[in-house]
């Protein structure tokens, strides 16, 4: 006899109004989710996948969007099963939290700035279960130790922004789980934070939904992280569920191409591929794109006339302290022209602080740094200015890092006119139309705005507009790791490609061991403000010397 589902999700329809338009968001999706299961629902963004989950919760805006048909079915403790979509918001309200609660993406714009964390979780507690201020202090401090927080006295005192992204998490599914849910839907709770405290939140969700027999809604956009941790899963495209079954299954023998595609687009730990292959090539092509695969011999070869060249970059005992602080300390290396340098670590490692300081951005403490001959930590403000062209950054937030009242051919063409470069804007704006064009973006996007284009495209404009005063050196810091792992595949080919064609020299800057071994020649890893281990990438990742190292490997989704 097959299971009877605690959540059931009858030919849902979710439609939002653009202007005089109706756009379907998510078309006729079923599915469900049985008891003590996790269900992961997969797809990039705007596949529909959040949309689905809010209607679940009654959560859609109206207006701009409408559940414009189907039927969503939850099953009380009773067995009785209640249409959330014709019930009352008052019982909807009491739903909420206690038969099925939810964990945010972003969990610095879901607590509240201006009150304490334990705060947050008591008041949950004291509206639906009628706690008194002591009582939920005390459970509130029980929740923090389940989650696995420390020091949770601290934590209940401590403000959001006291917290690391993964302790704010934790806070997160404290508050979710408060009231013991039957159906936990935790909606893409790993994002962007680093491998090693991805890992112990996957832990965690786990452990609690065994020890307290919930079932969880796991949306993703990443197919990798879904192995070893959900029993089922389903693929969203554009609103539609495309594939669905067992997980071991779906990772043995995908059946649809944007199921294969999305396996295949995350950069391989094991061969070296020249490309990834993205999502577009198994659309079109309905099947296994066979990729250009780098050997060691010409790997070798690429790196005997790389290094036999004079280095661009020397850092030299470089140091940086922010008050009593010491952000980084100690730190020398090199950088050959042609090279891409890798750095790689946690949260709090020091691998921002050192881009930073690397481009003069914030005055180094101690040490050297030359760029060529010139040590730049010595030079006056009108020859930083110069040099400026030569250094630049793809920062990791494209949007933030865009003027929002700039076009995009505006926001390329600005640093053109500041550095001088081309003889009048007549000209700047025909180079800027050729760089659009290079990194795959419309010429006629020129006059276009920073919010009428997605992430990725937001991150080619921010590409273009560091190639646009033709440097040589430049830093990408996280610069993929908000993208989806389609896009992000793209990107990464688009900046290698680049490299080729401008003759660039990269540092790369991730938290993502795999891409940054895939876009690596060599590789530094950063712990606590110092250099851990350094070397040829392959080799660091085959046989990694510090405990560090193979503590954030073993932490990669296999």
């Amino acid at each position: 006899m097959p299971p009877v589902p605690l959540l059931e999700i009858r030919d849902l329809s979710v439609s939002f109004a653009s202007g005089h338009q109706e756009m379907t968001v998510v078309d006729h999706v079923s599915f469900q989710l049985n008891e003590s299961e996790t269900l992961a629902v997969v797809g990039e963004s705007g596949s529909g996948k959040t949309v689905t989950a809010l209607a679940v919760l009654g959560l859609i805006p109206s207006p701009p969007g409408k559940i414009s048909g189907g039927e969503i079915l939850f099953r009380n403790g009773e067995g009785r099963a209640a249409d959330l979509l014709h019930i009352p918001e008052r019982d909807i309200r009491k739903i909420r939290g206690f038969g099925i609660s939810m964990i945010f993406q972003e969990p610095m714009t879901s607590l509240n700035p201006v009150f304490t964390c334990g705060g947050q979780v008591s008041e949950s507690l004291r509206i639906h279960l009628g706690y008194s201020k002591k009582q939920a202090r005390e459970k509130v401090l029980e929740l923090f130790g389940e989650v696995q927080l420390p020091r949770p006295e601290n934590v209940f005192r401590s403000y959001p922004h006291q917290l690391s992204g993964g302790q704010k998490q934790r806070v997160m599914i404290a508050m979710a789980i408060a009231c013991n849910p039957a159906v936990l839907i935790a909606d893409e709770p790993t994002t962007a934070l680093d491998v090693t405290v991805q890992k112990t939140i996957l832990e965690l969700l786990k452990h609690l939904q065994v020890t307290r027999k919930m079932s969880i809604l796991f949306i993703t956009h990443d197919l990798g992280l879904v192995a070893g941790f959900a029993n089922r899963v389903l693929v969203m495209h554009k609103g539609t569920i495309v594939e669905q079954g067992d997980v071991a299954a779906i990772f043995r023998s995908p059946q649809h191409a944007y199921t294969r595609g999305l396996l295949a687009c995350r950069p391989p730990l094991g061969s070296r591929p020249l490309r990834l292959p993205t999502i577009e090539n198994y659309m079109v092509d309905g099947h296994q794109v066979m990729e250009q695969v780098i050997t060691p011999e010409q790997r070798k070869a690429g790196h005997q006339r790389i290094y036999a060249q004079n280095p661009v970059l020397r850092v030299e005992k470089v140091g940086k302290q922010f008050g009593s602080f010491t952000a980084l300390e100690n730190a020398s290396f090199n950088v050959w022209p042609g090279e891409t340098l890798g750095i790689v670590g946690e949260s709090g490692s020091g691998k921002t602080t050192l881009a930073r300081v690397v481009l003069e951005l914030v005055p180094a403490s101690e040490g050297r740094i030359f760029y060529k001959d010139h040590d730049i930590t010595r030079l006056t403000s009108a020859k930083l200015k110069a040099l400026r062209k030569d250094l630049q950054i793809i920062f990791q937030d494209p949007y933030s890092s865009l003027n929002p009242r700039l076009t995009a051919g505006a926001a390329i063409l600005e640093p053109m006119k500041v550095h001088g470069l081309h003889r009048d804007d007549r000209s700047r704006k025909e180079h800027v139309m050729e760089l659009l064009e290079k990194v795959g973006l419309n010429p006629g996007y020129y006059n276009r705005y920073p919010h009428e284009f997605s992430g990725g495209q937001r991150q080619r404009i921010c590409i273009a507009r560091a190639l646009a005063v033709e440097p040589r050196l430049v830093i990408c810091d996280e610069s993929v790791s908000a993208l989806d792992v389609s896009i992000q595949a793209q990107v990464l080919n688009l900046l290698n490609d680049l490299k080729k064609d401008y003759g660039l020299t990269y540092i790369f800057i991730s938290h993502d061991l795999s891409v940054v071994k895939f876009m690596s020649d060599r590789l530094i890893v950063m712990k606590n403000g110092k250099i851990e281990e350094t070397g040829e990438a392959d080799q660091v990742y085959a046989s990694p010397r510090s405990e560090y190292t193979r503590a954030l490997l073993e932490a990669i989704p296999k």
